[in-house]
């Protein structure tokens, strides 16, 4: 039994979520204690235990430490099932929970099981502390199809916080092993795509939020190519949505509202943080460099990735990478500067007389 400390670092969720898909993966039971001990309210919150149940249930692992509060999680994989799964994060409590990082536990692991496999997550699709699902779908996804992970998302509803009540389709195709990448300068700005989106909100909203994107990025000379819409959900909510697609790299940016919140403001936060990506050289955004790291150290090669800024949530998911791979990393750079990471991909087998191995 492997045993990780989950107040590493910044001490959150993202350990939790690591250390569970890296366990199936290589079959190696794992215990992390002190499990969120960096945040306000440590142990498992509805939305981690949503993650440890997924996990369970996809393995047939035996799991020990899964309740709400539990500061301590242990899990014995079995081998992984493709297949078609519904996982709902508001199960547990009611919960805006965030869709996409129950999927940062399963993403890494789906695409290695041999067979297709249709997902079904409810929850949170656009709430704080999380990456969006248009995120998901229009940034993630492209980048990870370099690597050789093919992934589909399908936005159904919307789900914002505090009510959630989202859902999206994840169709994940299997995958004879990934490849390494190098992304070292993005070139130039090709274009700015984007989403300002409202739901049981007034249309208006929306174009005010795209409004103000549009004037903060007109300076830049490049096509802006940004839709307003009313978009499916059981409840009101609005985001701004943006990528930057360039020569050789992709970076997002977003941005909620909230009650009181004005739609400009909104619009200004988006743009003002692609802005800050744009402002370096690097092909990749704080965001998606963190959860490359586990695909990255799951290739069959090395791979160097520069991103516009060195995020502690990088560090810490490279930390646990390293401790249950044995995987070989360097980072150039500071943390909160732009930096580089370069990763000894250790591969994707299991391990030598694991479970289901």
């Amino acid at each position: 039994m492997r045993e990780i400390d989950g107040s590493y670092g910044e001490g959150g969720g993202q350990i939790l979520r690591t250390s569970i898909a890296l366990s199936l993966i290589r079959g190696v039971p794992v215990t992390i204690s002190r499990v969120r001990a960096g945040r306000r309210r440590p142990g498992l919150r509805p939305q981690h235990l949503a993650c440890v149940r997924a996990a369970a249930e996809i393995s047939g692992a035996q799991v020990e430490g899964a309740e709400i509060g539990s500061q301590q999680v242990s899990i014995v994989p079995g081998p992984v099932r493709p297949g078609r799964y519904t996982f709902d994060v508001a199960e547990e409590q009611g919960s805006a929970g965030s869709v996409a990082l129950m999927l940062q536990t399963i993403l890494p692991v789906l695409p290695l099981a041999g067979a297709p496999s249709e997902l079904v997550l409810r929850g949170g699709t656009h709430v704080p502390m999380s990456p969006p699902a248009h995120y998901v779908r229009s940034v993630l996804c492209p980048v990870l199809a370099l690597l050789g992970a093919r992934v589909e998302v399908e936005i159904r509803r919307c789900g914002y916080y505090p009510r959630g009540g989202g859902e999206i389709a994840v169709r994940i195709s299997p995958s004879g092993g990934l490849k390494p990448l190098v992304l070292g300068e993005r070139g130039a700005l090709e274009r700015i795509v984007g989403l300002s989106g409202v739901t049981k909100l007034p249309l208006s909203i929306a174009e005010r939020q795209r409004s103000e994107v549009l004037r903060r990025l007109e300076h830049l000379g490049t096509p802006v190519e940004i839709d307003a819409a009313e978009l499916p959900g059981r409840w009101p909510g609005t985001f701004v949505h943006l990528a930057a697609e360039c020569e050789r790299g992709l970076g997002g940016a977003n941005a909620l509202g909230r009650p009181g919140k004005r739609a400009e403001q909104v619009g200004d936060e988006a743009a003002g943080e692609l802005l800050q990506f744009l402002s370096s050289s690097a092909p990749v955004d704080p965001h998606l460099a963190d959860q490359l790291v586990v695909f990255l150290a799951l290739a069959s090669g090395a791979s160097e990735v520069r991103t516009s800024r060195i995020t502690p949530h990088l560090l810490t998911n490279l930390w646990v990478c390293e401790q249950l791979l044995g995987m070989e990393y360097e980072v150039d750079g500071e943390e909160g500067r732009e930096g580089g990471v370069r990763i000894a991909g250790v591969g994707s087998s299991r391990a030598e007389g694991s479970r289901g191995g």
